[in-house]
């Protein structure tokens, strides 16, 4: 009954992976920064398969899963907002950041324009594109079935989702967070996790699976 989008494995849930990752950059330009920043966790397991001197630097992490990653590899975090909403990310980091240099980690796509945003605050950054992301492709027979509870966990699962399959009036979305919500077509049933984690997510997903 529950399907998980993500190239993550989960007990209970069935593997579904929607996006694949690969490099785009071969090596790290350092020499401008002082602090990192990272909106995602792939971005630290990317930078971490590209040179590992990162862990030198105190990273900022947008979101739990991405603080967690740092963590988990050896980095050091220094400042973790709750929530990534434009307006109060910028604030906080103008009023803790604004003496340093930073660099921020990013693919090659991306669901809101940090830079764009926060530079309009004053606050300016570095930033270089480390990784992309592209669609998996599937067959028709491969759709999840009726009933469904399918778990998404960014806009890019949800975009590719829509490019191999349409939407079963009977399916349920689970949703990682706000964010990725404003992706999902208004005609989608769904519930949002009550926090930004995969694990979250699954146990939402097996809430509803529960009271079917």
């Amino acid at each position: 009954m529950i399907y998980l989008l993500s190239p993550l494995k989960k007990e209970g849930t069935l593997s579904l992976p929607m996006i694949k990752f690969s490099l785009v950059a071969d090596k790290i330009d350092f020499s401008l920064c002082d602090t990192l920043m990272f909106t995602s966790k792939q971005a630290v397991v990317s930078v971490d398969a590209i040179d590992k001197k990162w862990k030198e630097y105190p990273c900022v992490a947008i979101g739990g899963a991405t603080k967690k990653k740092i963590e988990e590899l050896g980095g050091e975090v220094i400042y973790h907002p709750k929530e990534f909403y434009g307006e109060v990310l910028a604030k906080d980091i103008l009023n803790n950041f604004s003496d340093k240099k930073l660099l921020y980690l990013r693919p090659k796509e991306v669901s809101f324009d940090s830079k764009a945003y926060l530079e309009k605050n004053g606050i300016d950054l570095e930033e270089q594109v480390i990784y992309e992301t592209s669609c998996m492709k599937y067959i028709k027979e491969q759709k999840p079935r009726e009933g469904a509870i399918i778990i998404f966990t960014s806009p890019s699962t949800i975009k590719c989702f829509f490019k191999n399959f349409e939407w079963d009036s009977s399916y349920i979305a689970v949703l990682i967070g706000h964010a990725t919500k404003e992706h999902l077509p208004d005609y989608c049933k769904y519930v949002v996790a009550d926090e930004p984690l995969i694990d979250a997510c699954a146990k939402k997903a097996k809430e509803i699976e529960k009271n079917f």
